[in-house]
């Protein structure tokens, strides 16, 4: 029997929706109106509030603990020579240090000379919220009026790919680092003319694959539901908890039968894998990000989407340690690196056919919050001062100038809100994503800009 015979025969099951229910049927509604660059957009929102000072500039304690001693620890995306004093970023050494190993590049060459550094950009907007600045990102439009736990306003990239291109569900995909707070409403938005019906797959298998999955899904065995009534409602918690839908259902995408059992599959292929050590990892892994970007890794392999978000936070302990701080920026970068060298070298598929978009959702202060850390160094906060609105943004791939730098901080080029127009023009759909007018007023392709 046929792979595909054999999915599309295959008992489906509540619980073969974890994380990723949401798919609808193809169907291309308007001509492509610009030639495609790439087949694929992988874009990594490099989020939880990443401080110019130590990313771009490389400034590393010169600007933010009175030290005079600078250096890059982003070096698989950037250029620049590490740190040579006071190195806490890495990994613990053999005779205790913590942080004292730094992680070893993967990439031989960094993306900024592989691809266009966009380093001196702005957060238009005085919010940086981490919603704010995620929902700009996926949406182009600074939805700045709206609170936690609501969709956002305006299209997401997801809606305007399956709707200008006519791609299915399993062509757009959202890896979330977790389920808390607004990170599960992402994937579509409440725009009455687009909405759940154009949604991305929703995915986190810092859930999904952790210990939760093992407990309720992996096997999807089928439960007793006379006998085995306690595990039946602990997981419809679960399953409430992942879809943030308090005992509502989960809304309807018009899901065909077969993209359903090809999900169920790829959940029951992945804990196959997991079990038998065949999951990549980076050389360096966690239970955050980098656990995110490995099954991120695992989702790009077994689909080759044609739009990838992938959400990091780990930066975001910038609030109360700086030097936790550190090693999330170094692990990043890491991840980074891991990302870009498994897509070129682990499917041959997308090698030399995909575009890699990295920003931070927002920037974070330049005065400290008061708090001192476990190395007597300041924390930072992101109340929205002019530094907190510094970002970067990181592209390589077809099409994309190689060792290109653009913008000073006394001339910014680029906004939050031109990564839509961007992903649209890489996958030639810019005119009509321009045209529908739903954009942030001064959202740009970043090809344009150029």
């Amino acid at each position: 029997m046929k792979r595909r015979t054999f999915l599309k025969k295959a008992t489906i099951t509540g619980a073969a929706s974890i994380g990723v229910p949401y798919i609808l049927p193809t169907g291309r509604l308007f001509a492509q109106t610009n030639v495609a660059m790439a087949e694929h957009v992988v874009l990594v929102l490099f989020a939880g509030g990443v401080r110019h000072q130590e990313s771009i500039l490389q400034r590393y304690l010169a600007d933010s603990q009175g030290l005079d001693i600078e250096g890059n620890i982003m070096y698989n995306m950037l250029q620049g020579t590490p740190p040579d004093l006071k190195i806490v970023y890495g990994t613990d050494t053999a005779d205790g240090q913590p942080g004292g190993q730094p992680i070893s590049p993967i990439l031989q060459t960094p993306l900024q000379l592989q691809g266009t550094l966009f380093g001196e950009s702005r957060f238009s907007s005085s919010g940086t919220g981490h919603f704010t600045g995620l929902s700009t990102g996926m949406s182009g439009h600074y939805g700045v009026t709206q609170g936690l736990r609501q969709r956002p306003a305006h299209p997401t990239i997801f809606e305007y790919v399956r709707r200008y291109m006519g791609a299915k569900a399993t062509d757009t995909w959202f890896i979330g680092n977790g389920i808390r707070n607004s990170v599960p409403l992402l994937n579509y938005s409440a725009h009455p003319d687009f909405g759940s019906q154009y949604g991305g797959n929703f995915f986190a298998p810092n859930i999904t694959f952790g210990q939760q999955g093992e407990d309720y899904l992996k096997g999807f065995r089928i439960y007793h539901p006379e006998e085995e009534l306690t595990p039946i409602q602990e997981m419809r918690t679960f399953l409430n908890q992942n879809f943030m839908q308090s005992g509502a259902g989960i809304p309807n995408l018009n899901n065909t039968e077969e993209e359903k059992a090809d999900i169920k599959n790829f959940i029951k292929t992945t804990f196959e894998r997991k079990e038998n050590g065949l999951i990549a990892f980076p050389t360096v892994n966690d239970n955050g990000d980098l656990n995110t970007v490995s099954y991120a890794a695992e989702v790009l392999r077994y689909f080759k989407p044609k739009v990838t978000v992938i959400n990091m936070n780990a930066v975001d302990t910038c609030h109360s340690s700086y030097t936790d701080y550190l090693k999330a920026l170094h692990r990043g970068d890491h991840a980074i690196g891991f990302l870009w060298d498994y897509i070129q070298n682990q499917i041959p598929e997308m090698a030399n056919k995909t575009a890699l978009i990295v920003q931070p959702e927002h920037g974070r202060n330049y005065n400290p919050n008061g708090i001192i850390d476990q190395n007597d160094w300041n924390a930072f906060d992101h109340d929205g001062d002019e530094n907190s609105r510094r970002i970067f943004t990181m592209m390589a791939g077809p099409g994309i100038d190689a060792n290109l730098q653009m913008g000073t901080e006394e001339a910014p080029i680029g906004d939050a809100s031109d990564i839509v127009p961007t992903i649209a023009e890489i996958l030639g759909i810019k005119n009509d994503v321009i045209n529908r007018g739903l954009l942030h007023g001064g959202a740009l392709s970043l090809f344009d800009r150029i």
